[in-house]
C-alpha cells in the first residue's frame, strides 16, 4: 500500500534556512521538494566527489580479496586524506593500464620481426641503406615472391601460417612497387617493449599500498562520502528554495508520513520564526511516494521499482503481481533440480546478508526458487530427467502437450485480475460511475472466458447454462456492451460516448488479443529450458562408450553435465526474470490502470556509512 502523506508549507527567515535544514535532518522525517534544482560548477564536483566515494566503495570490497591487499598498512588521518589519495592512485592506475595495452598491442605487432637493434637501423640509414618493412598475405606472398626477389632486395623475416613479414633493402627514395602492405619503421624490438610493460606493471602494483592505506581508512572514507551527500541534500534544498521579501524569507515545500507527523508538528512548534501550513496532498501535487507492505510483498518491491512508483493517490499493484511474478518465474524455470540449486543459492545469500537489498535478493531468490520446485515436480522435471520414468504411478501434468493453452487462460486470469484492480481503483479515486465503461469490458471478457475459455481448457468444465449459444451468455455481453458504449464518459453527450466506446473497441480488442497471446512466452520459455537439459544429458550420454565402467562413465559424463546445465540455468534464471517482469510491466500494469510516479520519498537524515556504500 502507499503510505498517507501530509504536505507542510515553510515560510521562514533566510538566515535560518542552513539551520532548519538541520534540524530536519536529525528528525529524519520530513523530504523537502528540490524540483527544477539546476546543478552548478561547484554541485556538479561536489556530485562527482559523491560518485567517486561510491565507486571507491566498490572498488574497495573487490581489492580486499585480492593478493595486493596488505591488512597490516598505516590508515589516513581523515576520509578526506584516503579519498584524495584514491583518486590520485586512481587516475595513475587508469594510466598505467592504457600505457600497458598500447604496449602490449606494440609488442605483438614487433613479435614477428624477432631480436633487432634500432641503432643499427638507424647507422645503415646514414650510410644510404634503408631497411623497408612489409607484410602480405602468406598466398599472395608465395605467389609473387620470386618476382619480387628479381627486381629487389628481399629477405623473409617471418612467414606463418597466414602472413609473411620481409624487408626490402633499397636506397634513399628508391620506391618499392610490391602488393604488400608497407609498415612503420619500427623504433624499438619486442624485448624493449616487454621491459616496459614490466616496469609498467611493477608500477602498478607498487600502487597497492596506497589502495591498501585507503582500505585501512574505509570506515573514515564512508562517512566523508555521506556528509558530502548530506551537504548535496542542502545545496538542493537552499537553491530551490523560494525568496520572498526581497530575499529576507524564504518558502520551503515539505512533505512526511501522516503517522509520524505529529513529530514533524512538535519541531515545528518549538523552532522560532518559522510559519507553517499543514494540508492534504491534492492531485496536482508531485507527492512523494512510500510503499509499506508486508514482508512477502516487501521482497517484490524492487521489481516494481524496476519500472517506476505507483502515483500517489492510486493502488500499490506490488502485493497482487508478486503472486504471479513467483508463479511466472517457477513456470519459465520449470526444473525441480534447477529451482532447488537456486534455492541452495538464495539460502546461502540469507545467511551472508543481514539488511539490505542483498538480503531482499535472497529472500527474492528463495521464494522463486521455491515456486520452481512446485511446478517442477508438478510437471515432472528433474535436471531435464523426467521423473515419470522414475515413479511410472504418479501422473504428472503434460507441460509440453498441455501447457499452451493453459499459459493463455492463466493470461486472461491476470487481465481480469488487473482490469478488477482498474474498477476498485476508478471507484475509490473518481466514483463507481467512472468505473462502468471498464466494468463493461471486465463483463465481456469474463463471459468470453467463461464461455469460450473454460471447454477449451478441459471439456468437462463447460458451464451448462453459460455457453456461447445460452441467453445469459448474450446477456452478460449486452450488458457489457452498453457500460461500454454508453458510459464510458460520464456527463458528455450519449453520442460522443458512443463514438468513443466504438472507437475504444476496436483498442481493446486488439490490445486485449495481443496481450492474451504475449503469455504463450510462459510456455515457450519453460519449453525452450527443458529441452536444452534434456539435449545435455543426451550429449553427456552419447559420449560415453559402449560397455564402459562407472568410473569412466562418471569422468565423461560429469564435466559434460555440469557445464551443460550450468550454461542453462544461467539462461534459463535471467529469462526466468526478464519475461515475467516484462508481463507485469506491460500486460498487467496496463489492465490494471497503473500511474507512475517518478519521485519516491527520501526525507532529510543523517546517513549512514551503508547508505553511502
Amino acid at each position: 500500500m502507499i503510505a498517507k502523506m501530509a504536505k507542510y508549507d515553510f515560510v521562514l527567515y533566510a538566515a535560518q534556512s542552513g539551520d532548519f535544514i538541520e534540524r530536519l535532518r536529525e528528525l529524519g522525517l520530513v523530504d523537502i521538494t528540490t524540483t527544477g534544482w539546476e546543478p552548478s560548477e561547484n554541485d556538479r564536483q561536489l556530485i562527482q566527489a559523491i560518485e567517486g566515494h561510491a565507486k571507491a566503495a566498490d572498488f574497495l570490497r573487490a581489492f580486499r580479496q585480492g593478493e595486493g591487499y596488505d591488512p597490516k598498512a598505516a590508515p589516513f588521518a581523515t576520509g578526506e586524506e584516503a579519498y584524495e589519495h584514491y583518486a590520485a592512485a586512481s587516475q595513475q592506475a587508469a594510466a598505467l593500464r592504457s600505457e600497458i595495452a598500447r604496449l602490449q598491442k606494440t609488442a605483438d605487432e614487433l613479435r614477428p620481426w624477432g631480436d633487432f637493434s634500432v641503432e643499427r637501423l638507424h647507422g645503415l640509414a646514414a650510410q644510404g641503406i634503408v631497411i623497408r618493412f612489409f607484410s602480405a598475405i602468406r598466398s599472395n606472398y608465395d605467389k609473387q615472391v620470386a618476382a619480387w626477389s628479381e627486381r629487389y632486395n628481399l629477405t623473409p623475416i617471418n612467414l606463418s601460417e597466414g602472413t609473411a613479414y620481409f624487408v626490402v633493402v633499397a636506397e634513399p627514395g628508391q620506391e618499392v612497387a610490391i602488393d604488400a602492405q608497407e609498415l612503420k619503421a619500427p623504433t624499438m624490438d619486442y624485448r624493449e617493449a616487454e621491459a616496459q610493460i614490466a616496469a609498467a606493471e611493477q608500477q602498478l602494483r607498487g600502487l597497492d599500498a596506497e589502495f591498501s592505506r585507503v582500505a585501512a581508512t574505509e570506515e573514515l572514507l564512508a562517512d566523508h562520502g555521506a556528509l558530502l551527500r548530506e551537504q548535496l541534500q542542502g545545496v538542493q534544498v537552499r537553491a530551490t528554495a523560494q525568496p520572498a521579501a526581497d530575499g529576507t524569507l524564504v518558502v520551503m515545500e515539505g512533505w512526511a508520513e501522516k503517522e509520524t507527523s505529529d513529530r514533524v508538528d512538535a519541531l515545528l512548534e518549538q523552532y522560532p520564526n518559522v510559519i507553517y501550513l499543514k494540508s492534504d496532498p491534492t492531485p496536482e501535487d508531485d507527492t512523494p511516494v512510500k510503499l509499506k507492505n508486508n514482508r512477502f510483498a516487501r521482497v517484490f518491491e524492487f521489481v516494481g521499482d524496476m519500472y517506476a512508483r505507483p502515483k500517489y493517490g492510486t493502488m500499490d499493484l506490488t502485493p497482487f503481481f508478486a503472486p504471479f511474478y513467483m508463479l511466472f518465474f517457477g513456470i519459465c524455470l520449470n526444473d525441480a533440480g534447477y529451482g532447488l540449486v537456486l534455492l541452495l543459492l538464495g539460502l546461502w545469500m540469507l545467511r551472508k546478508s543481514k539488511e539490505g537489498m542483498m538480503r531482499q535478493a535472497a529472500w527474492f531468490a528463495t521464494l522463486c526458487a521455491v515456486s520452481t520446485i512446485v511446478f517442477g515436480l508438478f510437471s515432472g522435471s528433474f535436471f531435464g530427467i523426467s521423473l515419470s520414468k522414475w515413479f511410472p504411478s504418479i501422473r504428472f501434468f503434460d507441460f509440453q502437450g498441455q501447457f499452451f493453452s493453459w499459459a493463455l487462460a492463466i493470461g486472461v486470469l491476470q487481465i481480469l485480475f488487473g482490469m478488477l484492480l482498474r474498477v476498485i481503483m476508478i471507484t475509490c479515486s473518481a466514483g463507481f460511475r467512472y468505473a462502468l465503461g471498464v466494468l463493461g469490458w471486465f463483463i465481456v471478457v469474463l463471459a468470453a472466458a467463461l464461455s469460450l475459455g473454460l471447454p477449451m481448457l478441459d471439456p468437462n468444465w463447460a458451464i451448462p447454462f453459460f455457453t456461447s449459444s445460452s441467453p445469459a451468455f448474450y446477456a452478460a455481453l449486452a450488458v457489457g456492451g452498453v457500460l461500454m458504449l454508453f458510459f464510458n464518459s460520464p456527463g458528455k453527450n450519449p453520442f460522443v460516448n458512443v463514438g468513443l466506446g466504438l472507437w475504444d473497441t476496436y483498442n481493446n480488442l486488439t490490445g486485449i488479443l495481443s496481450d492474451v497471446l504475449s503469455y504463450i512466452r510462459l510456455f515457450a520459455i519453460g519449453l525452450s529450458g527443458g529441452i536444452l537439459a534434456t539435449v545435455f544429458n543426451d550429449l553427456a550420454n552419447g559420449f560415453v562408450p559402449d560397455g564402459s565402467n562407472i568410473v569412466v562413465r562418471l569422468l565423461i559424463m560429469i564435466p559434460i553435465l555440469l557445464i551443460g546445465h550450468g550454461i542453462n540455468i544461467f539462461m534459463s534464471v535471467i529469462s526466468s526474470f526478464v519475461h515475467p517482469m516484462r508481463l507485469t510491466f506491460v500486460e498487467f500494469y496496463k489492465n490494471a490502470g497503473f500511474e507512475m510516479s517518478m519521485r519516491s520519498f527520501d526525507p532529510l537524515r543523517k546517513l549512514t556509512k551503508s547508505e553511502n556504500r
